[in-house]
């Protein structure tokens, strides 16, 4: 029988630096997709997949998060007075229950691996999802919910996966295809950044892990790696030796948040599935397009 999943990590320590200057004074993770912060969607996936415990690595300037998933009772007496009862209900349905959320310092930034390694203690002995914030996973279900399936019925470990050109594999983690489990697959190997005639499929790591507690002992003695951090592949690697690797091939489409192509990407594709806003979105677009001389 497998252990439920309860607590995810979300590694937030990031200094955003391709966002400058609008990450000078703001975290990367609270930048808007419309008007839901980056980081508030990953939780919102999370939620949905049954996470009750959020676990926060943070940086410095960071405080902001904190601040968001707090309640804010001055804001809400002014909903209140003012009858915005739409919006307090928004505010008070996303506010996750006393407790439930943690935060931990990442001291340094030493790569993703050390992020993980950080959330040791809050985690404790159990498996845990982990969710990179800047990937923004856009379907219904939610990735995090697709992968659960998934480990309820193989446990392990499980990794979200997704397809790209074989030329472009060498800008990424790639994963080894083994034979079918059931939703997903068995994970081979695991291979980071590799030439495109080397990789073993053109199926890539998308930023959402459910992993098994001993990661930690394995992150805890793991050297520096690629880029001179602490690489979570590695580590990965290693307890692939004593457990087993499942992929998943999920059904959504995957928006990189920390690339401001892939940032624009997700604003217009979750603005337009927005009811609310759709019909009148899609005519300022085509308008858009039009002044700029159409579509090729």
């Amino acid at each position: 029988m497998t252990s439920k999943i309860k607590k995810a990590v979300f590694p937030v320590a990031g200094l955003g630096t391709r966002f400058l200057p609008a990450t000078k004074a703001v975290p990367k993770e609270m930048l808007t997709i419309v008007d839901r912060p980056v980081i508030q969607l990953a939780v919102d996936e999370a939620r949905e997949a049954g996470i009750e415990h959020f676990i926060f690595v943070t940086g410095r300037n960071k405080a902001v998060i904190e601040d968001h998933f707090d309640k804010q009772f001055e804001l809400e007496e002014t909903l209140k007075r003012r009858n915005k009862d739409i919006e307090l209900e928004i505010l008070q349905s996303d506010l996750p229950g006393a407790g439930q959320t943690s935060f931990t310092r990442q001291q340094e930034p030493l790569g993703l691996g050390h992020a993980v390694w950080c959330a040791r203690d809050l985690v404790g002995n159990e498996p845990f999802a982990l969710l990179l914030p800047d990937m923004f996973i856009h379907g219904s279900p939610g990735c995090l919910a697709q992968m659960k399936n998934v480990y309820d019925a193989r446990g392990g470990n499980v990794i979200a996966v997704e397809e790209v050109p074989q030329d472009q594999v060498h800008k990424y983690g790639v994963v080894g295809v083994g034979a079918d489990a059931g939703e997903g697959f068995e994970i081979t190997s695991m291979v980071e950044k590799p030439k495109h005639e080397d990789a073993p499929s053109n199926l890539i790591i998308s930023g959402r892990y459910i992993l098994q507690p001993e990661i930690f002992a394995l992150l805890d003695k793991q050297t520096a790696g690629a880029g001179g951090e602490i690489q979570l592949t590695d580590s990965m690697l290693k307890l692939m030796d004593e457990q087993d690797f499942y992929g998943l091939k999920f059904t959504g489409t995957t928006y990189d948040c920390g690339d401001k192509v892939g940032f624009l990407a997700a604003n217009v594709a979750l603005g337009l599935s927005r009811t609310d806003i759709s019909p009148q979105f899609t005519q300022v677009l085509k308008q858009i397009i039009a002044r700029n001389g159409g579509l090729d």
